[in-house]
């Protein structure tokens, strides 16, 4: 049985796990982190890690929701929220979220390798899950149902194309990466916006 932790303990150790997580799963991936690899740096046993969270997958998850709330204020209040009109704002979404996929390696993660997230998804209960309903992609699903017409998922599943495009960068060269990315955004804006007769 796992020992008794104090709370100043429980803090530490938490957050040395979360730390140690995000680092890991952002480099090796859910399935190749050991338990040893996340509980050596917090100074406990591999058992004890069941003292702070369910499971491995729980621990990831939890990675995640924490950088939920930044993600979110980048992509979404700063980025989406202060468009002019909707091009305007598409184009600072994904601006953003293209921001986020080159400086967040755990986001990057998750975007070239969904089948983590359903992995996770898959060891937690419906009412866990629930933590991270509503994110940013629910924010931006809603706008594009607000302000564009057509299947949003669609709408949605374009924008996600675009999103894949940095993870290719070094196969499009370093030094022209920025100005495809710009040009890339302006295209794709410009088209799903001229879709729509409701652009404002």
């Amino acid at each position: 049985m796992p020992p008794a932790f104090s709370e100043e303990e429980r803090a530490r150790i938490t957050e040395q796990l979360l730390d140690t997580a995000t680092r890991l799963f952002s480099t090796q991936g859910l399935r190749k982190t050991s338990l040893d690899e996340l509980t050596a740096p917090a100074g406990i046993a591999k058992s004890s890690l069941y003292a702070f969270f369910d499971s491995k997958e729980d621990l990831y998850f939890e990675a995640l929701l924490r950088q939920t709330e930044r993600v979110r204020r980048r992509v979404i209040e700063e980025g989406l929220n202060r468009g002019a009109d909707t091009r305007d704002a598409l184009r600072r979404f994904l601006r953003a979220a293209v921001a986020e996929l080159d400086t967040n390696p755990l986001y990057r993660r998750l975007t070239s390798h969904p089948q983590e997230m359903a992995a996770v998804a898959a060891k937690l209960t419906p009412e866990r899950m629930a933590a991270a309903e509503g994110g940013p992609m629910a924010d931006l699903l809603r706008f594009l149902g607000t302000h564009l017409d057509g299947d949003p998922r669609v709408l949605l599943g374009v924008l996600r194309a675009v999103l894949l495009t940095p993870l290719h960068a070094d196969h499009l060269g370093a030094d022209i990466y920025p100005a495809v990315m710009d040009r890339l955004i302006d295209a794709v804006t410009e088209g799903i916006t001229s879709w729509s007769t409701t652009t404002g």
